[in-house]
């Protein structure tokens, strides 16, 4: 076995043999898999993040079509008139804002979100109620 390494090292020092040895190939095999791991579990909450953000910022722009409503019809409470814009003015807002993750509702001038995923809901208040009913 011995003589065997010996003529193969020789021949390749020679050039007569070209190429990369098995274990400098599962070196680079293992260095990449230990690379592509450390890259995942970085990435892994990056979705859980957007989604609140998606929460917050749709549920900032529903609080401000609805403060909207309320600024030009003080007596009235907002309901689908804030897309339509009936008799009330607006459109306040252009479309409801729609996810697979969470909804938001307006039932009898009051703002809600809901996880779709756990049923949660919580009255919108504020991006902090987007944290309320598990997302991020």
């Amino acid at each position: 076995m011995i003589s065997t390494y010996q003529r193969l090292k020789r021949r390749r020092d020679a050039g007569e043999i070209d190429g990369f040895t098995l274990i400098e190939l599962l070196i680079v095999i293992v260095v990449l898999g230990i690379l592509a791991a450390v890259v995942i579990f970085a990435l892994g909450g990056v979705t859980g993040k957007s989604q609140l953000a998606a929460c917050q910022a749709d549920g900032a722009t529903v609080s401000t079509a609805v403060a909207a409503f309320h600024a030009e019809n003080a007596s009235a409470t907002p309901s689908s008139a804030l897309l339509t814009g009936t008799t009330e003015g607006g459109p306040y807002i252009q479309s409801w804002p729609s996810n697979s993750t969470y909804s938001f509702s307006l039932t009898n001038g009051v703002l809600k979100v809901t996880n779709i995923k756990t049923t949660t809901s919580a009255t919108y208040t504020g991006p902090s109620a987007c944290k309320t009913i598990g997302l991020g």
